[in-house]
């Protein structure tokens, strides 16, 4: 099937979008004359619109129910023949029939296979590779669009080098010199998920005194006291610190994890984009899966503990979170200073 007008309906949160990158650039690559739009809700719409495969981003803001069928039929205007449902949500196959897009694609989910023109079966558990990135290349994949899973071993960023020196003139104009470690101690799922600010802390401030760094914090507003907490402890060691959860906005956010030199996280949005962005990037997993939404490229390390517990999926941990605290400061900063061409033996003398 040919289509001239696409419409993408995105995923709802960063990390996911990263995952999704793959298939976007897929879909470029199978229509490569087709207008294509993404529709995305606002606190994504940043990193798609710096993407090279994206000819629109269109925000989608509408919250209660009247507010969305009139968005939906505002869609009517922009011609789209197709839309591909990348999220697997009810509402985003009702938008696009509301929409009248003649052809509309996405998974067979969430009771609403009778709104699409074409319900894919969803790949069942060993179907198909089992990151993430996969899942919406899959769709692609049974919907026609492209004969096989394209290779792809890491996911990255566009622009990745213009958005460094953008971050680097911006720290600069903050004081930062000299190399930058990034920290982003929180995560949205839940608590379960994140690791202890003390130890992101100790392991930034290990890093930072070998590598006479900068630390440079990062989160949501809603973190902002969290990473407050670990600002407070990198400064008392007086290490040169700037906290900027609730300071910027995504496209910023992306300039500035562009031109840290390593990053610290957990399994979090921030941590797929300092991926993505090719920065070396340690993570510390525990409830969650990685081989399932780890970061993805050489430059990308996983550390985590194995418990028998792990990975639960947990938002929050029913005993005593010990696949968090049983991953010590030393071992992190250990994997960190690897990263950024510390000898392997001298870092692992950090884990003690």
């Amino acid at each position: 099937m040919s289509y001239s007008r696409i419409l993408v309906r995105a995923t709802n949160w960063v990390g996911d979008a990263v995952m999704s990158l793959p298939a976007l650039r897929a879909l470029r690559a199978a229509y490569p004359r087709a207008h294509l739009a993404v529709l995305a809700k606002p606190w994504v719409a940043g990193l798609y619109a710096r993407e090279r495969f994206a000819d629109e981003v269109i925000p989608y803001r509408a919250e209660k129910l009247p507010e969305k069928l009139r968005f939906a039929r505002s869609l009517r205007a922009h011609g789209f023949d197709a839309a591909i449902l990348l999220q697997n949500a009810f509402e985003a196959a009702l938008i696009v029939r509301v929409a009248g897009i003649p052809h509309r694609i996405g998974y067979n989910r969430d009771a609403r296979g009778w709104l699409l023109t074409q319900a894919v079966r969803p790949p069942k558990p060993g179907e198909i590779p089992r990151h993430e990135r996969f899942y919406y290349l899959e769709l692609l994949r049974r919907a026609g669009i492209i004969d096989a899973l394209p290779p792809s071993d890491e996911i990255r960023l566009d622009g990745a080098e213009a958005a460094r020196q953008e971050g680097l003139s911006l720290l600069g104009a903050r004081g930062f010199e000299g190399p930058i470690i990034g920290l982003s101690p929180g995560a949205a799922f839940g608590t379960a998920k994140r690791w202890l600010p003390e130890r992101f802390a100790d392991a930034a401030v290990r890093v930072a005194r070998l590598r006479t760094a900068s630390v440079a914090i990062f989160g949501s507003a809603s973190e902002r006291p969290l990473c407050e907490t670990v600002a407070a402890l990198v400064g008392a060691e007086e290490i040169p610190c700037h906290n900027f959860a609730g300071e910027t906005a995504l496209t910023e956010y992306i300039s500035l994890a562009a031109a840290c030199d390593v990053y610290l996280t957990n399994d979090s949005g921030s941590m797929h984009i300092a991926s993505a962005l090719g920065v070396p990037t340690v993570a510390v997993f525990g409830a969650t899966d990685a081989d399932a939404t780890g970061p993805t490229g050489s430059l990308a390390r996983v550390v985590r503990e194995p418990v028998d517990c792990s990975p639960c999926l947990l938002r929050t941990c029913p005993i005593d979170h010990r696949c968090m605290k049983r991953v010590e400061a030393g071992r992190v900063a250990g994997v960190a200073l690897e990263l950024m061409g510390l000898p392997k033996g001298a870092a692992k003398r950090l884990e003690s």
